[in-house]
């Protein structure tokens, strides 16, 4: 994985990501609310780009046996401090996704890769990275890969500075999807933006049984803050409402954060 990208992730408090705000908790929920609908019983998952655990603790919880696996190191000494809070264990691992040799072939009943393809803006790496989380997972076990589609992401960073208002680098991203650390105009670090139709094909391409494609948080991350004013009602209205159209494609390009879960044939 690129250093740029550590060091970014060195000094961000992913802990707090999915947990500040309305907008950020709809992304969590909906997640979980998917994850419930499949893994049943008690199954060995890895979670390769865990952060800092939210969903590795959250299905830990839940009586799952997890391996939890990160790039970051201080998002590894974060779950460290934490399980020592916790009444159970799990393994832990500063580690790459782009290479698990480190366990065997089908060693998990589910994989999930919630963070690396969009990082990773050499295709070949992404490539490299879906066939490691294929090569761990067992066969009928879950893959479940999250992206940042672009048509969402060009009108977040106009709303969010209007010096990225800027045609060239809104062409750039619409056709390539890649943002470089050295881009003069660089809103985040390197990053790769998908699309529905791309992943679906991906899925296709490596025989996956597409069991679930949907918007995690949809357009909330672009009117924040007024989802950050609602009571707890209010939420829980939007969110049955996000959940009745979080599968419909229009809604998944548009999202701010996408997943889409298969089982390996």
């Amino acid at each position: 994985m690129n250093q740029n990208i550590i060091n970014y992730y060195e000094n961000y408090k992913e802990e707090d990501r999915l947990t500040t705000n309305n907008a950020r908790k709809i992304e969590f929920l909906t997640t979980i609310h998917f994850f419930e609908k499949h893994f049943h019983g008690k199954l060995k998952i890895l979670d390769c780009a865990a952060g800092t655990g939210t969903y590795a603790f959250y299905l830990a919880d839940k009586g799952h046996q997890l391996t939890a696996t990160d790039v970051t190191p201080r998002h590894i000494a974060y779950m460290d401090e934490m399980l020592k809070t916790k009444p159970y264990q799990v393994e832990t691992k500063v580690l790459d996704a782009v290479d698990m040799s480190c366990f065997p072939d089908e060693s998990f009943d589910v994989v999930l890769n919630m963070g690396p393809l969009y990082h990773l803006i050499d295709g070949e790496l992404r490539k490299k990275c879906f066939e490691e989380s294929l090569r761990v997972l067992k066969r009928g076990g879950y893959l479940a890969a999250a992206y940042i589609p672009r048509l969402y992401i060009n009108q977040m960073i106009v709303m969010s500075d209007h010096k990225y208002l800027d045609g060239k680098l809104l062409k750039q991203i619409k056709d390539t999807g890649i943002l470089k650390q050295d881009d003069p105009k660089c809103f985040w670090t390197d990053t790769y933006y998908s699309s529905y139709d791309e992943m679906k094909h991906l899925y296709q391409e490596y025989n996956l049984k597409i069991t679930e494609h949907f918007a995690q948080d949809g357009m909330a991350p672009l009117f924040e803050k007024v989802v950050d004013k609602w009571k707890e009602e209010q939420l829980e209205t939007w969110l049955e409402y996000h959940l009745s159209v979080c599968s419909e494609k229009a809604v998944i390009d548009m999202s701010n954060h996408a997943l889409i879960m298969g089982q390996k044939r």
